[in-house]
């Protein structure tokens, strides 16, 4: 899956110029996306979002973590299953390239706010976490100035997310007593510091191929300037 709908790039940027580390152009990729909407990956998609504000007031209203858990695995495996079906079936499109990293965010952040404010998590992972997509969200809006779409998602932001998503719910079982929040705890916490160092990585990426697409363009408008 890829992570945003938008208007066209600006053709006179040539895909030689995006750094992308799989060799081809993320703006193209997502431009050729069909314009679909009833597709199943998309309705697995409206699902995981709408599973966000259920998974918060668990959290946070009557702190069931158990059924807390339970969103989030149902959240994690549609992740996974809508980007193998969009596959399988031949269903991409540009509004699942929207919807699809737009869920991964909203779970991140807000299991990062809950996990904060039950004090289960330390400052310096919600700050590294919720750092990196204000610095993206500048990359979007400097990406939208020079009329580009939001790039593809990389398959290092994918893992990252995983990682997170996996990391979170054994987070929940830690705060908890007896021997099962003795045995998440390590693991709990090697997710946790896999997931932030590759989705720190996966936002400097990010930040690279903004940096060289930009560029890319004005290198081709200076000799246009200079005519």
């Amino acid at each position: 899956m890829t992570s945003s709908n938008g208007p066209s790039a600006p053709a006179s940027v040539p895909p030689a110029g995006d750094p992308t580390v799989g060799g081809s152009s993320p703006v193209a990729d997502r431009e050729a996306l069909p314009d679909r909407i009833w597709t199943l990956p998309n309705a697995l998609s409206v699902l995981r979002l709408l599973g966000v504000p259920l998974f918060l007031w668990l959290l946070l209203g009557p702190e069931a973590d158990g059924w807390a858990v339970g969103v989030l695995m149902v959240s994690g495996v549609t992740d996974w299953l809508d980007g193998k079906l969009a596959r399988w079936l031949d269903q991409s499109s540009k509004l699942g390239a929207l919807l699809d990293p737009a869920a991964d965010r909203l779970y991140i952040v807000s299991t990062l706010v809950a996990l904060a404010l039950r004090e289960i998590v330390p400052v310096w992972v919600v700050a590294l976490l919720l750092g990196r997509e204000l610095v993206l969200g500048g990359m979007l809006l400097l990406l939208r100035r020079h009329g580009y779409p939001p790039l593809q998602v990389h398959y290092l932001g994918k893992a990252a997310t995983l990682l997170l998503l996996y990391a979170f719910p054994l987070l929940l079982l830690t705060d908890g007593q007896g021997w099962v929040a003795t045995l998440a705890e390590p693991f709990a916490w090697a997710f946790t510091i896999w997931g932030t160092a590759l989705y720190l990585l996966a936002g400097l990426f990010y930040v690279i191929q903004v940096a060289g697409i930009i560029r890319s363009e004005r290198a081709v408008a200076a000799p246009r300037t200079a005519q």
